[in-house]
């Protein structure tokens, strides 16, 4: 399986990568987002470690279980070769109706399919007032191409 665009990445192709990441996560569909990811992919998420697809996808769902209206930001920070970094905000809301943004960077490595081999995240929760949100667009979808990113958020 491919899964373009394929190191080796250029600004363009980076920016890409990171572009159907996000759109990818914003869907909260575990199934679909893992298959980004290699067979035995590797994963740091905050202090928790995950390895292999049927992982990544139990993580996921109980990550969208409990992080309500999810949306999400990526932006390209850096990239080599078959590596990207990114720096990323989303909010949510949990079940007692409490919004947070959460901020953090992203360590990606990929095959030569293009597949996600370790992913590290590190990232920090700030519980926010509803009226302090900035990530306005229909639920469970890309993020609309004239919706402000991070820079333009000033995030």
């Amino acid at each position: 399986m491919s899964r373009p665009p394929l190191p080796p990445y250029t600004e363009e192709t980076a920016i890409q990568k990171v572009r159907a990441a996000e759109d990818g996560w914003n869907t909260r569909d575990a199934e679909r987002v893992s298959l980004a990811y290699s067979e035995d992919s590797w994963w740091r998420n905050r202090s928790t470690f995950v390895q292999g697809r049927a992982a990544i996808v139990e993580f996921l769902a109980d990550k969208w279980e409990r992080e309500l209206d999810y949306r999400l930001i990526k932006e390209l920070w850096a990239y080599t070769d078959d590596r990207i970094a990114v720096r990323f905000a989303y909010e949510y809301h949990d079940a007692a109706g409490q919004w947070y943004r959460a901020y953090g960077n992203e360590n990606w490595h990929f095959d030569k399919d293009g597949l996600m081999t370790h992913r590290h995240a590190s990232i920090n929760d700030l519980a926010i007032d509803e009226s302090e949100r900035k990530f306005f667009w229909d639920v469970s979808g890309p993020r609309p191409a004239d919706h402000p990113g991070l820079s333009e958020l000033g995030l």
